[in-house]
């Protein structure tokens, strides 16, 4: 992932993680989901924190996908 050219939109649960995805999907953009500790454990080792998914949209997407965001977001009762 080239942080240079992409944007953190969310860190949070993975089950409203994957929600908001779905939503930017329905837009045309496909969202990077991390999962820091799901990524180490395979690995063979532990770092991160449980249930956290940090989700991450390409910069020039970010206007697009504000508004959607935004409504998900208020609508899961997570804030922005």
């Amino acid at each position: 992932m080239n942080e240079e050219h992409t944007v953190r939109i969310y860190t949070g649960p993975a089950m409203i993680a994957k929600g908001l995805a779905a939503r930017l999907n329905e837009l045309g953009i496909v969202p990077i989901e991390r999962n820091d500790l799901e990524s180490s454990i395979q690995g063979g080792f532990t770092t991160g924190v449980p249930g956290q998914v940090r989700v991450f949209i390409r910069k020039d997407e970010l206007v697009k996908a504000k508004e959607v965001i935004d409504s998900y977001l208020k609508e899961v009762g997570e804030t922005s």
